[in-house]
């Protein structure tokens, strides 16, 4: 509730009426503005505008760029203060109710004018109206006075044989063996824990490039872009501070990358597990793209680990998601738009079987009548939640297929317990979902055959299972990626099939040919020590960033 009283404006917050300026607000206000005086390389912003007394107060005692941030509209038309400075071109005033926002526009603002030092004068009854909105950002401009980042972040990098690393970790699986490898090889590094999958509030932010003042880093390194708001704040930040960014994707960019709104920058660096990705990412803007294949932690998976025998023994296994509750939970999110969600499963059978990697361009070419559907999905997010459930459900259908060709060798099949839906029973077994790190090393030995089939988003790369189990020094029978052949010589060190009517006559041959089985591990073993650790991954992305950017920053 707002009361004015000739020129004070009075707020009432949780039944207490509070004077917006503040009893000592102009006064507190004019004797900041007279110490900036002094400072001058300084970007004044207030924090909330008070009234038109406040504004008038800096205008007539500050002529250079000063920043106004408000979004309380019913306040605003009551006190009319944009009114006082609209005609002002050094005033920026920021209304925005989405606080990253804010943000990008403050650091903007703040490039356009030498990336001074950002000075919050506070209006402190805007702390009362909205804590989380108000309180963030004057911590946030707090911490820009304090630390003066953008002076202290210029500095040369890759001056040393080994890089320094700013790690933005995650509960990803990946990152725990990136991390091993850095240690490992030598290479210096910072965690920059994520409590969300990308920017959720300016503690990241704060907390960030205070990291980059004080370990001083040669880039960052990310994984699927974690870290990487969708509004731009770190890649405008990034290229500020002249920082490179690697990011390294290990799942299909695609339902990633077109959520952000700012995609490209020349200080951005993507990496790619699947090398049919290169050429659409160039084409989204993103100069400097290399394939980078998956890899394995041959300290976690290797042969000497002790077997799990809590089950019964089997010939064959397979280690998998069955994908049925994932996709009946993605189904229905999107179960009310039911002209696009009733021809799903066609959707999904024709993409399972497709070379087509994008599911909107498969129903721009196929099923033109759920294209047209899905146009008018009401956002990104929707659009986003109907390819992933297509997706899924085209991975269900290709492993139930593959899957199938092996119930009548007696497997045991580990995962979820959608299995149990998807077979009836019969002579192969159930486990339920393993612990990758923990379980995984040791249960690969124990079978003579492990079998693997891909995801239906990875067309031409290979998955983490095909390095993980002959890492332990075990049989892998896997389906056909044409990137597999730049990975394992085909007959010697991998066995795959190309199409489900193989798979029967390979695991006969294979269960009574204990030689030959055991010929290909060792050579697969040996593949994987020489060219496939994490350590040879981490060791190229380096060297290809500084090759790239030593000198630039």
């Amino acid at each position: 509730m707002i009361q004015l009283d000739s020129d004070d404006i009075f707020v009432e917050i949780g039944g207490q009426k509070i004077h917006l300026p503040g009893h000592y607000g102009l006064r507190r206000i004019r004797e900041e503005l007279e110490h900036l005086k002094q400072k001058k390389d300084i970007l004044p912003v207030l924090v909330g505008s008070g009234s038109r007394s406040v504004l008038r107060l800096v205008s007539e005692n500050w002529q250079g760029p000063v920043a106004v941030v408000d979004k309380e509209d019913e306040i605003l038309q009551q006190t009319r203060a944009y009114d006082e400075v609209k005609e002002k071109t050094n005033f920026l005033w920021i209304k925005e109710p989405d606080l990253k926002l804010v943000l990008k526009k403050l650091t903007d603002w703040q490039n356009e004018h030498g990336n001074l030092p950002f000075y919050p004068l506070i209006i402190p009854a805007y702390l009362r109206i909205d804590p989380a909105y108000y309180k963030e950002l004057t911590n946030f401009l707090k911490a820009s006075l304090k630390f003066n980042f953008w002076q202290r972040a210029r500095y040369r990098k890759f001056v040393h044989a080994l890089p320094r690393v700013l790690l933005i970790t995650s509960k990803y699986f990946l990152m725990g063996e990136v991390i091993a490898a850095c240690k490992r090889l030598g290479i210096q590094h910072h965690f920059l824990q994520l409590e969300d999958q990308e920017i959720g509030c300016e503690k990241f932010v704060r907390d960030f490039l205070h990291a980059v003042v004080e370990f001083k880093p040669d880039f960052v390194f990310t994984i699927n872009h974690l870290g990487v708001d969708r509004e731009g704040v770190l890649t405008s930040l990034l290229e500020k501070l002249e920082l490179p960014l690697a990011s390294w994707f290990v799942d299909n960019p695609n339902l990633i990358l077109y959520l952000y709104n700012k995609l490209s920058s020349p200080w951005t660096t993507i990496f790619t597990w699947d090398a049919d990705n290169i050429d659409e990412l160039k084409n989204r803007g993103f100069e400097n793209v290399y394939y980078l294949p998956l890899a394995c932690d041959i300290y976690r998976f290797r042969p000497d680990v002790p077997g799990l025998y809590n089950f019964e023994p089997h010939d064959i296994a397979f280690v998998g998601n069955s994908m049925v509750y994932k996709v009946r939970a993605r189904l229905k999110k999107i179960a009310h738009y039911k002209k696009l969600v009733a021809g799903y499963h066609d959707v999904a059978k024709a993409f399972a079987t497709s070379n087509e990697r994008s599911v909107n361009i498969l129903l721009k070419r196929k099923f033109p009548e759920q294209y047209q559907q899905w146009q008018k999905l009401p956002d990104i997010e929707t659009k986003l939640d109907y390819e992933t459930m297509i997706t899924w459900e085209a991975t269900r259908i290709y492993r139930k297929t593959c899957v199938e060709e092996i119930l009548p060798f007696a497997p045991l099949i580990a995962g979820d317990k959608g299995w149990l839906e998807t077979f009836r029973p019969g002579n192969w077994k159930w486990q339920p979902e393993l612990s990758y790190y923990k379980e995984l090393p040791g249960f690969y030995p124990c079978f003579k055959i492990n079998f693997n089939c891909t995801s239906a988003q990875m067309k031409g790369a290979v998955n983490q299972r095909v390095f993980d189990v002959p890492a332990t020094g075990s049989f892998l029978l896997t389906d056909y990626r044409y990137q597999i052949e730049n990975l394992f010589e085909p007959g010697k060190e991998v066995i795959f099939y190309r199409n489900v009517a193989e798979i029967g006559d390979l695991v006969k041959f294979y269960l009574k040919n204990d030689a030959a089985r055991s010929q290909v591990s060792r050579a697969a073993h040996e593949r994987i020590i020489k060219d496939h650790t994490y350590e040879k991954r981490i060791s190229f992305l380096c060297e290809k960033m500084k090759r790239i950017y030593r000198g630039k920053g």
